[in-house]
């Protein structure tokens, strides 16, 4: 699954944050990761843990203090991974979710990968979220798409 979380996690944040300087990318990085390292192996692992998201948020946080224009592209990176927890479900396993406080993860497999056939539902869903930003961000302009490419920025 891509463009379900792609679309959720612009769709989200355009509707929550008002920083006209807020770097899409990282986010959209963000998003999809946890489904790039746990997929191979078919098993929700610590990419799906609260406490990975979480700690990323800080290391980011700890790591740029003082330095607004990093942290501000550097935050979209735990903000996707967060948003991936939630727009997957990973919640609903909570010894994944609340891992390493739960004990071990077992055998669990990826949320994405769990829902099957519904996930052509999501896709679907997910397509028409990114249709509706295209319209709304006006990506169709060469301009406002260049920004978004070099910047990260939607207006």
């Amino acid at each position: 699954m891509l463009l379900w979380f792609l679309g959720t996690a612009i769709v989200s944040v355009s509707y929550v944050f008002s920083d006209p300087k807020f770097d899409y990318r990282l986010l959209l990085l963000g998003v999809v990761l946890p489904d790039l390292i746990d997929v191979p192996g078919g098993q929700a692992r610590w990419a799906h843990s609260l406490t990975v998201s979480v700690g990323t948020l800080a290391a980011v946080m700890i790591v740029t203090a003082g330095r607004k224009p990093i942290r501000r592209l550097l935050l979209g990176l735990p903000i996707g991974m967060m948003l991936h927890l939630v727009w997957d479900g990973a919640w609903a396993t909570t010894k994944v979710f609340w891992w390493p406080f739960s004990g071990t993860w077992g055998t669990v497999d990826v949320p994405s990968v769990q829902r099957g056939w519904w996930n052509v539902l999501f896709e679907l869903a997910g397509a028409a979220m990114l249709v509706w930003a295209w319209k709304r961000f006006e990506l169709a302009d060469p301009a406002r798409r260049s920004e978004f490419l070099r910047h990260g920025v939607l207006h």
